[in-house]
C-alpha cells in the first residue's frame, strides 16, 4: 500500500475538517430556516382571495387569517391526528369560527398516485372559498398541493405552478432530500395535467 506524504495528509485533513464546518453551518441554516417558517407561519397567497398557503397554524393565526382573508376551508395536508394538541386546537378552531376543515393525508416523503392527485384536486376544486392549505413547515406538502391547484384548477402554465415548489417557500429541491417525492410526482403528473411538451 503507497504511503501518503506528511504534506498531503496535513492537506486532505484540512480538506475533512473544511467539509464537515461546511457541512455543519448548512444544518444550522436549514434547521434556522425550518424553524423561522415554523415560526411566522410561512402563510403566503396562491391566488389572492382564493387559495392561500401556510405552515401549522395555531388556533389564534386561524381566528386571524378568517378576519383578515375570509377563510372559509382549511384542508390540513398533515392528516387526521385526533389526540395531538395541535390537531384538536386546529379543529376546534375551525368549528367555532364555522370554518369548513378537511383532513387529507400526504407524506412529503410518498409520491402521490394520479388517483390519489385527483382526490385532492376534487377536494380543492369544491370546497368553499378562500381555501388555507397547510402540513407542517408549508414547504413540501403544501407547495405540490399549491402546484396542482394551479395546473388543473387555475389552468395555469408549468412554470407557473411548479414555482410553488421553491426554495422561496422553504421547498428544497435536490433529488437527494425526502421531500424530492413532491418534485417527482408533478414531473410524472405533468402529461395528465396538460402539460405535454415537458
Amino acid at each position: 500500500m503507497p504511503k501518503t506524504s506528511p504534506m498531503l495528509s496535513h492537506r486532505l485533513l484540512r480538506v475533512g475538517r473544511g467539509a464537515l464546518v461546511a457541512l455543519g453551518a448548512f444544518t444550522a441554516v436549514a434547521v434556522g430556516f425550518y424553524a423561522h417558517m415554523l415560526w411566522t407561519t410561512n402563510f403566503h397567497p396562491v391566488i389572492a382571495g382564493e387559495l392561500y398557503r401556510s405552515s401549522q397554524p395555531s388556533a389564534a393565526t386561524i381566528a386571524e387569517l378568517q378576519k383578515q382573508y375570509g377563510i372559509k376551508t382549511i384542508i390540513n395536508l398533515r392528516g387526521d391526528n385526533s389526540g395531538h394538541d395541535w390537531y384538536d386546537k386546529e379543529v376546534a378552531e375551525a368549528k367555532q369560527l364555522n370554518i369548513n376543515h378537511i383532513d387529507f393525508h400526504m407524506s412529503s416523503a410518498h409520491e402521490l398516485t394520479q388517483q390519489q392527485a385527483a382526490q385532492l384536486i376534487e377536494i380543492m376544486r369544491d370546497a368553499p372559498k378562500p381555501l388555507l392549505i397547510h402540513c407542517q413547515a408549508g414547504a413540501d406538502r403544501t407547495g405540490l398541493a399549491s402546484a396542482l391547484y394551479l395546473a388543473a384548477i387555475a389552468k395555469t402554465n408549468e412554470s407557473t405552478a411548479e414555482n410553488q415548489m421553491s426554495i422561496f417557500y422553504g421547498h428544497l429541491s435536490f433529488s437527494f432530500t425526502r421531500a424530492y417525492a413532491m418534485d417527482r410526482t408533478f414531473e410524472k403528473l405533468e402529461p395528465w395535467l396538460g402539460f405535454s411538451a415537458s
